[in-house]
């Protein structure tokens, strides 16, 4: 498996996989870290929403919506920082292709 992700991913030796897997892992955790307190910062708080069954849905529904955003910055963020940042911006541009917003990169 490892030499198939190699090779689908142009990658060269080991190390540098191991680095790419390290910048998913800390990217992911960065992303659901900060999504909390900048829905606090636009007092969108857990306390803003009402004691009702729909207010939790509304809640983690906005904070999932604002996790993606984060993680795409993130994810080249800290693939520049590891030294990895033209595999992380190519595989944010196939990203956003696939989802069909391939146009915020024109």
């Amino acid at each position: 498996m490892k030499e198939r992700l190699k090779e689908r991913w142009g990658i060269q030796n080991t190390w540098q996989l191991l680095v790419i897997f390290w910048v998913f892992a800390i990217t992911g955790s960065a992303s659901v870290y900060v999504a909390k307190p900048f829905l606090n910062w636009i007092g969108m708080s857990r306390e803003a929403f009402p004691d009702s069954w729909w207010s939790g849905w509304v809640y983690w529904s906005l904070r999932i919506l604002l996790i993606f955003p984060f993680y795409q910055i993130l994810l080249v963020f800290f693939g520049w920082l590891f030294g990895q940042f033209s595999f992380f911006w190519n595989f944010e541009k196939k990203m956003l292709q696939r989802i069909g917003l391939g146009f915020l990169l024109k």
